[in-house]
């Protein structure tokens, strides 16, 4: 029998952990760090023959703390490894991070069943069609847009699969590049805020998921744009592997109003005006209300400019904070050295007033005034005489009223603002209008669901919990609102409502059975993740490899290469699931001994991850796509459209770490 290439790859790799454990092992004085590694290999050899990750995990965690434990006390061995299991379980059952996964995962499924990404794909096929590689470009670019919306890698590739995937190959698109752009774009949804992905890192290496978000938005477009710009780029140099669409498929059918205001002119807002003086045969409030929004492009300028200009401008508030400095000197000056006793620098009423009987002088104060007796002279009461506030406390400070100059960086705005309304205006045909009201109708909603979920969670509105219970009710009313829409074009009134209500019931049915496969997932994964990382700690795995790694006297930048390298390589045989979970608490303990920032090394982690996706023979968004694909196109097809993209992907990643900023200016600009 012939064996597939791809199983005699993984039989290789296998090959290469299997045979340095037989040989390295020291069978006849096993210590325990040697179980340790032993754990480990074992786990990735079992992976890779196909068995449940999370049970894998959770049985090797319990077979060698057994090992450990019994060396130690043979007769409470079971009891403690029991122990050991429910302490780890219930840590992660009370890990408040992980409410979020169902919620998120839900939104995105009911997002995907609204209807709304096939519209949304529409509209930017249009609006795109005489750009090179347009349908591979709009495909990109939804399957980005709809990586916000949802987590969930399988649910984009899928859907995009069933509706990019035919209509590039009957636009005479080649093969592997029409399934490249579907696969690589649907793996966006891995880096791209809300990700599943970074929820996982950040509750296994103990960092901000909010931090996260906000650092993983800026790499996540960055990666976009290269995959835009290398399929324009491919489309301008090899024009056949992706045909320009006939003019059949770059037009739009004008509505009734639209053709007997075309009739006297090609351009739509000029068209508008005119029509409000009468005399066009169309009611006036549908002109009032196209022409409205037919403006909203350069209403959205207009207030982007007034916004920036208002900021840009505004008066500078400065506090005088000279007097907080003076009196707090006072609280914490020395007190003299007869008095032999330090007076608590929080309290005043600690310390007893002197006697009246007595002219002993009171100890000298620290600060903080004591009651003077009632046969002190004024002269005695005047030092000790609470100090005058200062101006700066003793009324609001009011801010200069000074406006400050007007920077060059919005003059450089303004004047790109005032060549988009340029371009856009002058170019305003009926055919654009059109498109442009189909863009808002599928993408405007999207985008307050997507500015509604992740910008509470940025700007610290919301936790990450609370966002993703708003982005599930979001998507519960877009799934509605558009089936309905849909139902009510063939059949309107009570029978379009009857029939969306019954179809939110078995969407809400799906929806909400796939959010508990893929939750149950995520949780038995942390828990087999728990016993497995612990089990590991205490048989000295963790202790072993430190030592190793740091007797190799790595400076934190070759650090940090070899780290992303032996990630890129797992990421073949293994998902990003196994590589979060196994090797991340590995890695984890090792980041401040050289000064790694957990945030930014969970960055690199999150776009180095997407080799899983993208990386025979494990690649599963080739398998999520060979499940909707035509017959005719080949899982070998399916494998080397991805290649170029795995090489961008390299080269966003070496990018990263060039330029740190890409990923961390949002987080310290607002958290830092």
């Amino acid at each position: 029998m012939k064996i597939r290439k791809e199983l005699w790859f993984g039989f290789t790799i296998m090959a290469l952990i299997v045979v340095p454990v037989l040989v390295l092992t020291p069978w006849t004085e096993m210590t325990n760090g040697a179980l340790g590694l032993l754990m480990l290999a074992l786990v990735v050899v079992a992976i890779m023959l196909g068995f449940p990750t999370a049970f894998t995990l959770m049985g090797m965690g319990v077979m060698f703390s057994w090992f450990f434990y019994r060396s130690v006390d043979p007769d409470m061995a079971v009891r403690q490894v029991l122990d050991l299991m429910v302490q780890r379980t219930y840590g992660v059952m009370s890990n408040d991070v992980l409410i979020a996964v169902p919620l998120f995962v839900f939104m995105g499924y009911l997002v995907e069943r609204a209807a709304l990404i096939e519209r949304l794909f529409k509209s930017l096929h249009l609006a795109l069609a005489r750009l090179p590689g347009s349908l591979a470009v709009a495909t990109i670019i939804t399957c980005a847009i709809f990586a916000t919306a949802t987590g969930i890698v399988g649910a984009v590739v899928t859907l995009m699969g069933l509706l990019a995937l035919p209509a590039m190959l009957r636009a005479g698109y080649h093969t592997q590049i029409a399934a490249g752009s579907v696969t690589a774009g649907g793996c966006l949804g891995i880096l791209i805020p809300p990700s599943v992905l970074l929820i996982v890192y950040g509750a296994t290496a103990g960092v901000s998921v909010v931090q996260l978000y906000a650092g993983a938005f800026f790499p996540g477009l960055m990666l976009a744009a290269l995959y835009v710009g290398y399929v324009i780029l491919l489309a301008m140099i090899k024009p056949k592997l992706m045909p320009p669409l006939p003019e059949s498929e770059r037009t739009v059918e004008l509505p009734a109003f639209a053709q007997t205001l075309a009739a006297r002119g090609r351009h739509a807002t000029l068209g508008l005006f005119r029509a409000l003086g009468g005399g066009s045969g169309v009611p006036g409030r549908t002109i009032a209300g196209q022409l409205f929004v037919s403006l909203l492009p350069a209403l959205a300028i207009a207030a982007l400019l007034v916004f920036s200009y208002r900021a840009a401008t505004a008066p500078v508030e400065e506090f005088d904070t000279s007097g907080l400095v003076e009196v707090g000197a006072s609280f914490y000056s020395e007190p003299k050295q007869e008095t032999g006793l330090l007076e608590p620098s929080g309290s005043t009423g600690l310390q007893e007033p002197p006697a009246e009987s007595t002219g002993e002088k009171p100890a000298e104060s620290t600060g903080l005034q004591e009651p003077p007796s009632e046969d002190k002279s004024a002269a005695e009461s005047a030092p000790v005489a609470p100090p005058e506030p200062p101006a700066a406390l003793s009324e609001p400070p009011a801010p200069s009223a000074e406006q400050r100059p007007v920077p060059t960086w919005f003059w450089i705005m303004a004047g790109i603002g005032a060549t988009m309304f340029v371009l856009i205006y002058a170019l305003w045909t009926w055919q654009r209008f059109e498109i442009f009201k189909m863009l808002l109708g599928s993408f405007f909603p999207l985008s307050v669901l997507i500015l509604a979920v992740l910008g509470s969670i940025v700007f610290g509105f919301a936790t990450p919990t609370e966002a993703a219970a708003v982005g599930a009710f979001g998507g519960f009313i877009l799934a509605a609102v558009y089936r309905f829409i849909a139902h009510q074009r063939g059949n309107p009134g009570f029978a379009a409502v009857n029939t969306t209500v019954k179809e939110l019931g078995v969407i809400i049915k799906e929806s909400s059975f796939l959010t508990a496969k893929t939750s149950a997932m995520v949780c038995w994964l942390f828990v087999g993740s728990a016993i497995f990382s612990a089990a590991f700690a205490l048989l000295g795995g963790q202790q072993i490899i430190e030592n190793w790694v740091l007797s190799l006297g790595l400076t934190p930048i070759q650090f940090m290469i070899l780290a992303q390298c032996i990630i890129f390589i797992l990421g073949w045989p293994l998902e990003w699931t196994e590589i979060i979970v196994i090797f991340m608490p590995i890695f984890i303990p090792l980041l401040p001994k050289f000064g790694i920032d957990p945030l930014f090394f969970g960055l690199l982690v999150a776009l180095n991850l997407q080799t899983a996706f993208l990386s025979p023979p494990v690649a599963m968004s080739a398998f999520y796509l060979k499940g909707v694909a035509p017959p005719h196109v080949t899982l070998n097809q399916i494998f080397l459209g991805m290649m170029p993209f795995m090489g961008i992907q390299v080269i966003a990643l070496v990018l990263l770490y060039t330029f740190p900023g890409i990923g961390l200016w949002l987080p310290q600009l607002l958290y830092r």
